[in-house]
């Protein structure tokens, strides 16, 4: 059985920071990209982070994340982690795990609530 489980979300204060965790099983965990999205009430689902299978590649962000979050991941964990910092309270949303292979499946985490709030 597939599953993304998500962690790691809060409420933390403007200027905090929180560590996202999610973990992978039932699947090549390793041989897949891992994505980190986010969906804000009343908006549209968007890409945050992303990271490839393979290693040393550069990971991507966000414009609106870069120099604040950070994508990493650990295969011997199956888990892929999105470190955020000097969080604002724009990144208030549900933050979603995403799992995908060229020609292959995808697969998607249930979300963690982030708020930002004072």
């Amino acid at each position: 059985q597939v599953q993304l489980v998500e962690s790691g979300g809060g409420l933390v204060q403007p200027g905090g920071s929180l560590r996202l965790s999610c973990v992978a099983s039932g699947f090549s965990f390793s041989r897949y990209t891992m994505r980190w999205y986010r969906q804000a009430p009343g908006k549209e689902r968007e890409l945050v982070a992303g990271i490839s299978s393979t290693l040393g590649s550069t990971p991507n962000y966000a414009d609106s994340v870069k120099g604040r979050f950070t994508i990493s991941r650990d295969n011997s964990k199956n888990t892929v982690y999105l470190q955020m910092n000097s969080l604002k309270p724009e990144d208030t949303a549900v933050y979603y795990c995403y799992g995908s292979q060229l020609f292959g499946a995808t697969y998607w985490g249930q979300g963690t609530q982030v708020t930002v709030s004072s």
